[in-house]
């Protein structure tokens, strides 16, 4: 069966996307004692990345300091932007970071 062009993109998380996600809400949950907060921030964030995924590449281009073989798009979620590409068919999630970091300089 062929696939819709409409069709959901496949979305691939990247282990450090994972790791990202992971440290951060340990932190809201233990460190800022708010395990409230980590669920809801958690729901967003899946929200989000399955919104996205049915056209990641309606958004915009993030600059980055550093040459990519594929560029970079951006979904803000909350004070955090989650940080992916696009290609063929698939959403590449690859970061989950603070917003108000240098991200120029990490991506």
């Amino acid at each position: 069966m062929l696939e819709s062009p409409d069709a959901p993109y496949q979305v691939v998380y990247l282990p450090q996307f994972y790791l990202d996600v992971m440290e951060t809400l340990g932190y809201i949950r233990d460190v800022l004692e708010n395990p409230a907060a980590a669920r809801r921030l958690r729901d967003k964030l899946e929200a989000a990345i399955l919104e996205r995924s049915e056209h990641p590449g309606n958004q915009a281009i993030c600059p980055s300091i550093r040459p990519h073989d594929l560029p970079y798009r951006r979904i803000h979620v909350g004070n955090f932007s989650v940080f992916y590409v696009v290609y063929d068919h698939t959403m590449e999630v690859r970061r989950f970071l603070y917003a108000r970091r240098d991200l120029r300089r990490i991506l």
